[in-house]
C-alpha cells in the first residue's frame, strides 16, 4: 500500500520476479516427474502385455478345446506382435481366423515362440517359457506347463 496525500493506492498483481519464480518451480516438478511418469507407463505397458499374452493363450486353449473351426488352436509370439491363430501350425493356419495384437515399442519378447493347443484336449504342444523385456531392463515370465496351466 502507498500513501499519496490523503489517498492509499493498493497495488494489486504479481511482480515479474514472483511469476518467474513460480515458473521455474513448475519446470522443476515437470523435469523431476517425466521421467518416473514414463517409468510407470513402460511398467504399465510390460504388465499389460503379459496380461494380454497370458489371456490370448488362455482364448486359444478354449477355443481349441471347443474344437471350434474343427481345428486346434495357437499362438505365435513373435518380435512385435502377438497372433492367435486356428490351425496345427501358424505356417498352415487358417488365415480367416487370425487375431493380432501389436507389441508396444517399449516391450520386446526374448525369442520367438509358438504354442498349439491340441482341439478337444487342449493340451499345448510344448512347455513353454515366455519372457517380455523393457527398455527399462524389467522383465515379464510367463510359463506354459505341459497340462497346459498358464503362470505368470
Amino acid at each position: 500500500m502507498i500513501q499519496v496525500g490523503k489517498q492509499c493506492i493498493t497495488r494489486k498483481g504479481f511482480t515479474l520476479v514472483e511469476a518467474l519464480l513460480v515458473l521455474a518451480l513448475l519446470a522443476i516438478v515437470v523435469a523431476i516427474s517425466m521421467p518416473l511418469y514414463q517409468n510407470l507407463q513402460v511398467r504399465t505397458d510390460l504388465n499389460n502385455q503379459a496380461n494380454i499374452t497370458a489371456q490370448t493363450l488362455r482364448r486359444a486353449q478354449a477355443l481349441a478345446r471347443a474344437g471350434n473351426n474343427d481345428s486346434a488352436w495357437g499362438v505365435l509370439i513373435a518380435s512385435s506382435s502377438i497372433n492367435l491363430f486356428s490351425g496345427n501350425s501358424y505356417a498352415a493356419r487358417d488365415i480367416n481366423y487370425d487375431e493380432v495384437f501389436s507389441l508396444p515399442n517399449s516391450i520386446s519378447p526374448a525369442t520367438s515362440t509358438e504354442l498349439v493347443f491340441s482341439k478337444y484336449w487342449g493340451l499345448p504342444n510344448a512347455t513353454a517359457t515366455v519372457t517380455f523385456y523393457s527398455v527399462n531392463n524389467e522383465s515379464r515370465i510367463l510359463g506354459v506347463n505341459s497340462q497346459g496351466t498358464i503362470n505368470y
